[in-house]
């Protein structure tokens, strides 16, 4: 049954007022409306409405409203009254589980490693070592500790595998023919959108309207588009509207304004409690030593140290992933996410809750350097760095490296992309797949990093300027599958896995 209209809003704001409850908004707009009682303007008669208006003049309306669109971006629209709870985080069973012993198998080498390495998940490191590791925190890059025993946890193409792999019980034995012709490696049936829908979802993109990175070029005089564009934007930031700036930036953003416009879409403004609670965090990397310390420190340097781009960001990269390790408060996203977070058990007490501490949610480091590393040019405030980044974790990232039915998830997208290919270019994609070199093997890696490493950093930050601006990692399929489509006459007349790459 469907929910009817007024209830499903009703819930969704008591679930909204409910978290905003907790937050420091909540407080700030309390303080103000105490404030307010002692300016003349404000009547004993018209007590509500007069503070009200002052809220709207003095521009707090607009922050809680930022607030509030920034909750509705996040979360999930509210299931059924009677759905099980597990239905928030992934309504397919099938999923479920598979997301479950994938997170068993990374969790399993993590403890193979320590066993193995004969080192602890955990462990409080020597006062010594503290006081070093506090001197060196803005120039940690240039230690170099032995890390060759430590090894990834799992590659991308891992990762793919398992996905291959999938399959709808419901589907094995019935005699629904229609899926079968999907010749792609993802093989569970999800709805994903054809070209038309992804017209209409997409319109700012047509072909008739300016983008930016696009209409600058040389062939259109800058001043029609961009100059206009950029007078927009100011108009945007000075409205401080979270909703207009997610707009605005479906056509790009200009290269002054998008640190600005980004924190504004994802509603972070950088306030005293969050520097904080990023020191915190930064005491917390100082106390305690976690193995995934030494597995970022590896992937660091396999990562950006190689990358033209990024080295010079070496050191943010190590402060922001060491932080983020730490940081409970991503936790909370596994309310709607279909993982759950790794729990490790002191030792010699496995199984006892009361000795059971969630092991960092966060394992594929790989991947997450390069979801950070082009952060680094727009944010150079550490702690504004790490807010932005752990927002943007969890609102897009964390869906593409976990398995669910979500649009934007992972498996959605390999199907999307498949799709897209196999119906437009049907004779590349036959093609391709009888010489082995299926579509999927090669732009899968592009997808699951959100293309970056692959992409000069102004082409990267243009197309996450489109992630934000849609709320959707859709467009990661349809650019993947576009580069197919641009280089169509070459990778026909490929006949090997390694030539088409």
């Amino acid at each position: 049954a469907m929910l009817d209209p007024d209830s499903g809003l009703s819930l969704t704001i008591a679930r909204i007022v409910q978290r905003l409850k907790g937050s420091s908004l909540h407080s700030q707009l309390e303080r103000q409306a105490r404030v307010s009682l002692h300016k003349p303007e404000i009547k004993l008669e018209s007590l509500k409405e007069d503070i009200k208006d002052f809220l709207k003049t003095s521009g707090w309306e607009k922050k809680l409203q930022n607030a509030v669109y920034s909750e509705l971006n996040v979360f999930p629209a509210p299931c059924h009254p009677a759905a099980p709870p597990e239905h928030m985080k992934e309504p397919l069973a099938y999923m479920r589980k598979a997301q479950g012993s994938w997170e068993k198998r990374i969790l399993k080498s993590l403890n193979s490693m320590c066993t193995e390495l004969s080192i602890p998940l955990a462990q409080k490191r020597p006062v010594s070592e503290q006081k070093e590791l506090l001197s060196k925190w803005n120039e940690m890059g240039t230690d170099e500790p032995d890390l060759s025993l430590f090894r990834p946890v799992y590659a991308p193409k891992d990762f793919l595998e398992v996905l291959m792999n999938l399959r709808n019980p419901n589907y094995e034995n019935g005699e629904q023919p229609s899926f079968r012709n999907h010749l792609g490696l993802i093989q569970v049936p999800l709805k994903v959108k054809d070209i038309p829908e992804l017209k209409e979802d997409f319109s700012e993109l047509g072909l008739n309207i300016g983008q930016l990175g696009i209409d600058d070029s040389a062939q259109v005089p800058p001043e029609f588009f961009e100059n206009e564009h950029v007078r927009v934007g100011q108009k945007v930031l000075a409205e401080q509207d979270s909703a207009a700036a997610q707009q605005y930036v479906r056509q790009g953003c200009p290269t002054a304004l998008r640190a600005d416009l980004w924190a504004l879409i994802l509603n972070i403004s950088n306030q005293p409690e969050d520097i904080l609670y990023y020191e915190q965090l930064k005491s917390n990397v100082i106390q305690h030593d976690l193995l995934v310390d030494s597995l970022i420190f590896k992937d660091v340097k396999l990562t950006a140290s190689n990358d033209d781009y990024y080295f010079v960001f070496e050191d943010y990269l190590y402060q922001v992933l060491l932080c983020f390790s730490r940081d409970t408060s991503v936790l909370e996203h596994f309310t709607y996410s279909s993982a759950t977070p790794p729990k490790s058990y002191i030792r010699g007490k496995l199984g006892m809750e009361e000795y059971a501490v969630f092991y960092p949610p966060n394992v594929n480091y790989n991947s997450f350097i390069l979801s950070v590393a082009p952060l680094c040019f727009l944010y150079h405030e550490p702690s504004k760095l790490y807010q932005i980044f752990r927002e943007m974790y969890v609102r897009f990232f964390f869906r593409l490296h976990s398995i669910s039915s979500h649009p934007s998830g992972i498996v959605s997208l390999c199907l999307l992309f498949e799709t897209l290919l196999q119906t437009h270019l049907p004779q590349l994609f036959y093609h391709l797949r009888e010489i082995g070199a299926q579509p999927l093997r090669i732009s899968f890696k592009w997808m699951v990093r959100a293309f970056s490493g692959y992409l000069a950093t102004d082409q990267l930050l243009l197309l996450w300027d489109r992630i934000l601006g849609y709320n959707s990692l859709e467009i990661l399929a349809v650019l993947a599958a576009a580069v197919f489509a641009f280089r169509a006459v070459n990778l026909m007349e490929v006949t090997s896995l390694a030539a088409a790459e």
